[in-house]
């Protein structure tokens, strides 16, 4: 019997922590993701455009689409080079420039009542201090730019006219707004890091293990219960 019992709980821990693995897949967030041009192609930026420093010559990109992470990121599409891009920006002492490819996705991912800007991608040259930020670069060419309280880049070239990486649905309904807009590595975000889940709030994990926690209890319950009409 206790095997049986034993048996059971595993059962149900399996079944909640599946749900919750599979829920977490579920959703993505609608959010600016930002990117580098390498040899090898676009690489998803390891910081925020406001902590990156790109030197003469570099090209970037930001890209707007649902993505759950990093590894599902959708990149910005073209492959126009920083010498294509730049060709009529001439360099000057003591500045920089900085190819920026902005690709405001498709109409799939775009906020309800909303329509990506035409043309899209497209492309720019920024020539800014030498010391600067890809987020001035960016504030040099695509104006106006709009953040949240948290440093969240949400809108390039006023697109979107709302939202601010908002959790989305499989149906690509909106169904609620990260509680640490910054949590995201790469995204538009301010500052670089992540936080404890990828909206910043609580985690999958956390959910997960306070669902088990449950089972495991109403198992014990359970069980005493047995034994004492036994």
């Amino acid at each position: 019997m206790k095997r049986r019992s034993a048996a059971l709980v595993l059962a149900a821990l399996v079944l909640v922590l599946t749900g919750a693995a599979q829920s977490a897949q579920a959703a993505g967030y609608r959010y600016w993701s930002f990117w580098d041009r390498t040899a090898d192609g676009w690489t998803y930026a390891t910081q925020g455009p406001s902590t990156a420093r790109p030197s003469d010559g570099d090209v970037q990109g930001f890209r707007f689409a649902v993505s759950a992470d990093s590894q599902d990121a959708t990149r910005p599409r073209g492959a126009a080079s920083f010498a294509a891009i730049c060709a009529k920006t001439p360099p000057r002492d003591g500045m920089k420039r900085v190819a920026l490819v902005i690709d405001f996705g498709t109409a799939a991912d775009a906020p309800g009542g909303e329509t990506p800007p035409s043309p899209s991608p497209r492309t720019a040259c920024a020539r800014v201090a030498s010391g600067a930020t890809t987020a001035e670069a960016l504030a040099a060419v695509a104006r106006p730019l709009r953040y949240d309280a948290n440093a969240l880049l949400c809108a390039i070239a006023g697109y979107p006219r709302s939202g601010c990486g908002e959790q989305v649905a499989t149906d690509g309904t909106s169904t609620r707004k990260p509680a640490s807009a910054d949590a995201k590595a790469g995204a538009g975000a301010g500052a670089d890091g992540n936080g404890g889940g990828e909206d910043g709030g609580p985690s999958v994990g956390l959910y997960a293990g306070a669902a088990a926690v449950a089972v495991l209890g109403a198992a014990a319950v359970w069980q005493a219960r047995r034994r004492r009409n036994d």
